[in-house]
């Protein structure tokens, strides 16, 4: 069976940017900025988006608005928010806020999750226990990230058992889906294809997602390989904005409208309004103050209406 004998008929696309995107600026920004865009987003078609980070300001300044940002949104009916929280103290931020899921993230590499979350494994593990089961208890949703999987700074070539073992006991302890990340973007599709060989043997397609980078320009190519594998959600975000702080050299995510773009062209549908997701990035370029690099401009998105 050829890959295009096996694309589907539509695929989610969970949207980083306001999140996992602005929390890597130096500048720091308005929260009214960060309301226009993620408004934008939604006006787009966007309905899963990660909005905030109930983390300690102290670490990062970036994200210390996340109430703020929730009641100045309001309500969008059909669209679900989401915030990272790494612990107890997190959870109770976004339950205040009125979040509808959590999220937590660790990494396979014992060094990178060292330098991002000044703990080990085992400890990051532990802390959740103070937001996983009891934001079940409460009715939130508990989404997983597991990062460096193709790959670390740090040490190089990680094993991807590590990464499944971390997956299987985030999936026992509640989470409803794991994030697979290619956090520095080295990620080829034969690696990625002997990645989730491996995790859909074990893991149900449904309960795993792809989380880019596009340090080399492979992300589309490895969702590619994610698609004929089964893989149904793909994180992005708009502009590629993003990175992260202990990755050093790698470059943003995956670009939300070049993935649109794409699988439009490829006729899977996405619910998003090109042209509208286009004017978002133009918001959240305008926002960061420079050029960002997701590729396609306003003569692709009108192009693929032909």
């Amino acid at each position: 069976m050829s890959l295009f004998d096996s694309l589907p008929s539509e695929v989610s696309i969970y949207e980083v940017s306001p999140r996992d995107g602005l929390q890597n600026e130096a500048a720091q920004v308005a929260t009214h900025a960060k309301v226009r865009l993620i408004e934008a987003l939604i006006m787009s078609g966007l309905k899963r988006i990660e909005i905030a980070s109930f983390v300690s300001p102290r670490w990062v300044p970036q994200m210390a608005d996340g109430e703020e940002v929730c009641r100045m949104l309001g309500k969008h009916p059909g669209v679900q928010y989401t915030a990272l929280c790494p612990n107890g103290k997190g959870l109770e931020r976004a339950i205040r806020a009125g979040v509808h899921e959590v999220a937590v993230f660790i990494s396979a590499s014992e060094t990178h999750n060292k330098k991002n979350v000044n703990k080990t494994v085992a400890e990051t593990l532990a802390a959740f226990d103070e937001v996983i089961e009891p934001a079940v208890q409460r009715g939130l949703r508990v989404r997983g990230y597991v990062s460096t999987v193709w790959g670390c700074p740090y040490e190089g070539e990680i094993d991807p058992r590590a990464a499944l073992r971390i997956a299987h006991t985030l999936l026992e302890r509640g989470c409803y889906q794991i994030s697979l990340g290619d956090t520095i973007g080295v990620g080829t599709p034969v690696q990625t294809k002997r990645i989730l060989d491996l995790f859909l043997s074990e893991i149900p397609q449904e309960k795993l997602a792809l989380h880019l980078h596009d340090t080399r320009g492979t992300a589309l190519a490895n969702v590619l390989v994610g698609l004929e594998m089964g893989i149904r959600t793909f994180d992005a975000s708009v502009g590629g904005l993003g990175g992260c702080p202990y990755a050093p050299g790698a470059a943003g995510n995956l670009a939300t409208e070049d993935l649109v773009y794409t699988l439009e062209g490829m006729g899977i549908k996405t619910g998003i309004d090109l042209e509208k997701l286009w004017m978002a990035g133009q918001i959240a370029e305008a926002i960061v103050g420079r050029e960002l690099p997701g590729k396609v401009h306003r003569a692709g998105v009108r192009s693929l209406r032909c």
